[in-house]
């Protein structure tokens, strides 16, 4: 068999995979159709972010959103799951990239995945309720559906720190002032007052309530929720873990672990010798 060329090979590669992200040849990157060169300088990282993205350049105001809810998601605390993860991996000797990973694959369904879970609430309560003026009735029905289904925390609500998160109004009040506020933050708006009539106290949308509805008004799909929430959360870990590798903290933990958890098994296999 005659070995195929460089040329035959490209060929080949170019017949199942292009991208319409990036143009890159010697001397030339372009992306999403614009030279590097002429970004660079010219337009800011959300703007950058939604145009990988989404495939054009936002509007200010759009972009000015994107970026509030980017910087509302940066770090939840040293307690979450993730940040404490990539600490922990800096005391068993794992570098930056190391930590990183490790913290990112956390970020699942239950740390990390509660954005897009909300996303798909919203746009439930929004096509429930279509074009009729009668929101309550609309959230009234999607959560008797969830009910149904033997669902009892709805994303986005509630934390366990913040009886009202002081980055949802803030986000909100941005996204009012920019004429960016739809039909998804009224649906997380309706839905919080009827979870309080429901629980008898006030539920507060959490950040992740917040952002999932302003991105929702502002186009993003809530497959690009996690991704979103990703690139936000890289700067408070690598801001965590290169904190561990200056001042380590997480050490202590191995100790308070020793001091701190009993063992409450059974002694010689359960039975006397």
């Amino acid at each position: 068999m005659t070995a195929k060329t460089p040329e035959e090979l490209l060929t080949e590669v170019s017949d199942w995979w292009t991208t319409g992200i990036i143009d890159i040849h010697p001397g030339k990157i372009a992306m999403r159709g614009y030279p590097i060169e002429e970004l660079i300088g010219n337009v800011r990282f959300p703007e950058m972010v939604w145009l990988l993205l989404r495939g054009e350049l936002p509007e200010r105001a759009q972009s000015e959103l994107l970026e509030a809810a980017m910087v509302a998601s940066v770090d939840h605390g040293p307690h979450a799951p993730s940040i404490s993860v990539s600490r922990m991996a800096v005391t068993c000797g794992l570098p930056v990239n190391g930590a990183m990973a490790s913290a990112i694959n956390v970020l699942d369904d239950i740390h990390g995945g509660a954005g897009q879970q909300c996303m798909e609430l919203y746009r439930e309560i929004a096509a429930e309720a279509g074009d009729e003026a009668d929101p309550d009735r609309a959230v009234g029905a999607v959560l008797e559906r969830w009910r149904a289904a033997g669902i009892k925390f709805f994303p986005g609500f509630g934390h366990r720190f913040h009886p009202l998160d002081p980055r949802t109004p803030r986000l909100f009040a941005i996204a009012r002032a920019r004429g960016l506020a739809g039909r998804h933050i009224d649906a997380a708006a309706t839905l919080s007052a009827a979870l309080d009539r429901a629980v008898g106290r006030h539920v507060t949308i959490n950040a992740t309530g917040a952002v999932a509805a302003a991105l929702s008004d502002i186009g993003f799909p809530a497959g690009l929720m996690r991704g979103i929430a990703l690139v936000a959360r890289c700067a408070g870990l690598v801001g965590h873990i290169y904190e561990e590798q200056q001042r380590p903290a997480m050490s202590s933990m191995w100790d308070a672990a020793e001091r701190a958890v009993p063992y409450d098994g059974t002694t010689n296999g359960g039975e006397d010798p």
